[in-house]
């Protein structure tokens, strides 16, 4: 790939948006020219923010990125957004052994799917090995407003979802 743009696809559910999903985005940018955070719609799951409010989410949460990154959502097979956009990776974060099982059934679907598209895995920095959108989900829910877990604008979000106090 070498003289050609490099342009890396990290699709998730981002529902809500993580640090350790910044995280593994920042590390992104120190690889590749360009970087889509793909937000899925996923029809047979009920997330809690509808796709129009995670992609609003995502882009106050990199403001300060640049115009390196990018932001989609889109239904239907990754390695299909990839194309459309143009995409010749795809990023998935891994925090734990039982990320890399489902990830690599993955990485090797997408590769029969689009041999000419190369899977990179990225681990979070450490401090947001824990971190996931379900863990941050359940923690407002019962009421806990933690500012380390997500950014501000994500947090006063989950604040109005869950009905909580300001």
């Amino acid at each position: 790939m070498t003289g050609k743009k490099v342009i890396a696809i990290y699709p998730g559910s981002f529902d809500p948006v993580t640090f350790g999903h910044l995280d593994i985005l920042r590390r992104s940018l120190e690889l590749f020219d360009t970087v889509i955070a793909a937000i899925l719609v996923n029809k047979e799951k009920q997330p809690l923010f509808s796709p129009e409010e995670r992609l609003e989410m995502m882009q106050e949460a990199i403001g300060d990125f640049g115009p390196r990154v990018e932001t989609i959502y889109f239904d239907g097979l990754l390695v299909e957004a990839a194309r459309q956009h143009n995409a010749n990776v795809i990023i998935r974060g891994i925090r734990a052994v039982s990320d890399y099982e489902y990830e690599l059934q993955m990485a090797l679907m997408n590769r029969k799917l689009a041999p000419d598209m190369e899977t990179v895995f990225l681990v979070p920095d450490q401090k947001y090995s824990y971190l996931s959108s379900r863990l941050v989900k359940e923690v407002f829910s019962r009421g806990c407003t933690p500012e380390c877990l997500v950014p501000d604008a994500v947090a006063r979000r989950l604040v109005k979802k869950y009905n909580l106090p300001q």
